[in-house]
């Protein structure tokens, strides 16, 4: 069939909203109308990297309206409305113990360019292959394949604008801290990085019944927003350190941390910023070649825990997480429409430089 999508055709280039061809669904697979998409971070880390094969279409926190389903589909009919998030593959040993978000077959169910075994491709662009199904959609388009691991029902009614990003980038903050750290009432935590990962982490903090909550960044409306979130404490990272700051307000060092900005500078301050006993979740994506250092003195006689921390986290599963955000959304506890900015899908570009600039936190795109 005929759809419209955003292609990329060069490494860093701009999307062309393109005309091309999209396989019927088969075995196992879900057609999804596109409703709306959130636009990830790691959506424009992927447009970066130049030994990508071109064209290429990304976009994985995609909503919409399920159209067709291949054979041996049951989890969801015609009409459905769904979120999507990654694949995985529900057969591994990660996957069996209710721990799909660290799949052994991740890179190859999310990463395989929509490649199929006879070796066509699910999606073409003039006759040639397009590098698609990216992280389990390719959602920035006006139509989705996707299989039963990446969709989860939602009610008719919600608004799949507004919870599209709980696909990942909101799934991934709120994860971090309620299935991966798990933190105690009443302790203390400290976010660094005021974005969509980061914020979403310090809404699930507060959940979770943390009372001292910090947040960290260098942009003063995002850390205006941390403090209508729930923030206790901002500290603006261009002003001073960090993490003697944080030292001062805890008396001596944070009970929690997540990092969600990626760079391994500030990943190793929120390692420091902790104090004994305290726990930390690296969630930013720094690259494959990124390195840490920490001190092993430190980190045997305080007793620390760097942990690392996707999607839902630690013993969880996206289908009954997401539930479980789109609860305490509905009850006010995770607002994340105070997080997003609305585009047209002709605007694509234009949410992704403000993405880049940071002038907006959560874009999120609506289909037509």
């Amino acid at each position: 069939m005929k759809i419209q999508a955003a292609l990329a055709f060069a490494s860093n280039g701009p999307l062309s909203i393109e005309e091309i061809d999209l396989a019927e669904p088969g075995p196992g697979d879900i057609l999804v109308r596109v409703v709306a998409t959130g636009l990830c971070h790691t959506d424009l880390t992927v447009l970066a990297n130049p030994q990508l094969p071109w064209p290429a279409l990304f976009g994985h926190e995609g909503a919409g309206v399920v159209e067709k389903v291949g054979a041996g589909v049951s989890k969801v009919a015609p009409g459905d409305h769904v979120l999507m998030t990654t694949a995985s593959c529900g057969k591994c040993p990660k996957c069996l113990s209710g721990n799909p978000s660290y799949c052994a077959n991740f890179r190859v169910m999310n990463m395989s360019g929509g490649r199929c075994a006879d070796g066509t491709c699910t999606h073409n662009h003039n006759g040639k292959p397009v590098f698609a199904r990216f992280l389990g959609q390719s959602s920035f388009a006006s139509h989705v394949l996707a299989g039963e691991r990446s969709v989860i029902k939602v009610d008719a009614d919600l608004p799949l604008d507004i919870l599209a990003p709980l696909g990942c980038g909101i799934q991934t903050g709120a994860g971090a801290v309620l299935n991966t750290l798990r933190p105690r009432v009443g302790s203390s935590f400290v976010v660094f990085g005021a974005g969509g990962v980061g914020l979403a982490a310090l809404m699930a903090a507060r959940i979770a019944g943390c009372t001292t909550l910090i947040a960290v960044d260098k942009v003063a409306s995002r850390l205006e927003l941390a403090k209508e979130l729930g923030a206790t404490h901002l500290i603006d990272a261009a002003q001073g350190d960090a993490v003697v700051a944080i030292r001062e307000i805890t008396d001596g060092g944070a009970d929690y941390a997540v990092e969600a900005v990626g760079v391994p500078k500030v990943m190793e301050q929120a390692i420091s910023a902790l104090g004994l006993g305290g726990s930390v979740a690296l969630v930013g994506m720094a690259g494959a070649e990124a390195s840490v250092a920490f001190n092993p003195f430190l980190l045997q006689n305080q007793g620390l825990t760097i942990k690392g921390s996707i999607m839902a986290g630690e013993n969880s599963v996206p289908d009954d997480f997401i539930a479980q955000l789109i609860g305490y959304w509905k009850q006010g506890q995770l607002p994340v429409e105070k997080l997003l900015r609305f585009y047209a899908f002709n605007d694509i570009n234009s949410a992704i430089r403000d993405a880049q600039d940071g002038s907006a936190i959560k874009p999120v795109i609506r289909l037509p």
